[in-house]
């Protein structure tokens, strides 16, 4: 690494090593320093799907859809927000940025067709074809090697480096007691959220604090310390992404198609405790609340068509699904009551039958009535990502309470801001996290470009 570099990135997930890769592409000398062994953090994690509205490959589909729906559709379930103008933004943006990560950065991605998810009326995310979040990483960090850029693992940013009233650099821990000190015009904080700083969660987020953490290990919260330190203004604080279904003991998502398609989740006593289209994240604290596991329930059909997800087929093969003809006997093998499961089930199936609403305020039914066979699912709730963090202007330069701009700081992905609104994991809708990376990577890089081309 040079003496001064253009712009530093600190973190090497999706965020970070799309900062990177812009920056480059700009004519800038960049780098980036990642404190763990190898790049991804959460995004690998993910499934890799980043929406867009008015992508041409929606276009391609015939799918009519626009920025302005996108946001009517993020604000109908994120409610209120720190930063409206944030998510109108991000909206904006957002099919530029998945073409440039196509057509730009070589990433091999494709429109998703088979299910929406939780917060968008149209088909508009876009992922890999194995929905698996490590190839979308692995393609970035191949555009990263292409372009040279060097990218340091196992390095520690350990604070940021300030003077002249701007942030100039960082200094990072080197081993053996030794810290190195790399100065850069612009510091992209790209080190995802603070999910894994279990004091800050409790601070910002009491309601998931007592959830097994299911994200990236290096997701401690550096950038919020930093920014505090600074005077940086916070937004979203209380906004997450949660997880109502991880696997146990498996630690592998169940995938949300089991439910959103019409499966059922319920408690060690067999009944069911909520509306399930919560969403995979909305419900997250509903399981957490009834207990220490839940099960998930769904039919053949579903089965069959989640099957097309690596990550499920895998919790197949390796036995984490039990099959039976009846719900009892799917309900006992996972030692609950079969007898109250199969009450439960049934009056879920009368009012699927029926449409309308259930006895928990469902709407959406999917495919159910569920047929047999059956399968179930032992699961716990997690905490994935946060979802707040940095106040930042349309460009992802971090601000002051007072609303003004640190110079030469930067942020993106779980760093900053996010788009879910206020309500915990309520106002979570999928992609919002790989949006936010993705999106505000290259934005922030680009914002980078223009301040220091402007002598800033």
């Amino acid at each position: 690494m040079s003496d001064e570099l253009d712009v530093l990135v600190i973190g090497a997930g999706a965020c970070g090593l799309c900062a990177a890769i812009a920056a480059h592409d700009k004519g800038l000398s960049v780098a980036i320093v990642e404190k763990t062994e190898r790049p991804g953090g959460n995004s690998a994690l993910s499934t890799g799907s980043v929406p867009a509205a008015n992508s041409r490959f929606q276009r391609e589909a015939g799918i009519d859809d626009d920025a302005e729906r996108y946001f009517r559709d993020l604000m109908g379930i994120a409610g209120d927000t720190d930063n409206e103008q944030l998510v109108r933004r991000m909206t904006a943006v957002s099919a530029e940025t998945v073409e440039w990560l196509i057509d730009e950065v070589g990433c091999r991605m494709e429109l998703i067709t088979a299910y929406k998810h939780i917060g968008h009326s149209v088909s508009r995310l876009h992922a890999p074809k194995s929905r698996r979040g490590i190839d979308l990483v692995d393609d970035l960090v191949a555009a990263v090697e292409k372009r040279d850029i060097p990218l340091a693992v196992g390095n520690s940013a350990v604070r940021l480096i300030v003077g002249d009233d701007r942030v100039c650099g960082v200094v990072v821990d080197a081993g053996d007691g030794e810290e190195m000190e790399i100065r850069a015009r612009a510091v992209v904080l790209a080190s995802n959220g603070f999910g894994n700083n279990r004091p800050l969660v409790e601070r910002f987020i009491p309601e998931i604090a007592g959830a097994q953490y299911f994200g990236a290990p290096g997701s401690d919260g550096e950038a919020i310390v930093w920014g505090e330190e600074l005077g940086a203004a916070m937004q979203n604080m209380e906004a997450y992404q949660g997880y109502a279904a991880v696997a146990d003991p498996h630690g592998s998502i169940l995938s949300w198609t089991t439910v959103e398609k019409g499966g059922v989740i319920v408690d060690e006593k067999g009944e069911r405790f909520g509306d399930e289209s919560l969403g995979y994240s909305g419900f997250a604290k509903n399981v957490l609340a009834q207990g220490q596991h839940a099960f998930a329930i769904f039919d053949q059909r579903i089965f069959e068509i989640s099957m097309a997800e690596e990550e499920f087929a895998e919790l197949w093969e390796h036995k984490g699904l039990k099959k039976a003809d009846t719900v009892e006997d799917v309900a006992n093998a996972q030692g609950i009551d079969g007898k109250a499961a199969a009450k439960a089930v049934e009056a879920y199936n009368t009012a699927a039958s029926q449409g309308g609403t259930d006895a928990h305020s469902r709407t959406n039914f999917g495919l159910a009535p569920l047929q047999a066979p059956f399968y179930s699912c032992r699961v716990v709730p997690a905490l994935f990502h946060t979802q707040g963090g940095l106040s930042i202007d349309d460009d992802a330069r971090v601000l002051r309470q007072d609303g003004s701009v640190i110079a030469g700081l930067y942020a993106g992905g779980g760093a900053a801001a996010g788009i879910s609104g206020r309500a915990g994991a309520l106002g979570y809708a999928s992609g919002n996290g790989l949006l936010t990376a993705t999106a505000l990577g290259r934005l922030a890089a680009l914002a980078a470009a223009a301040d220091i081309a402007a002598g800033g």
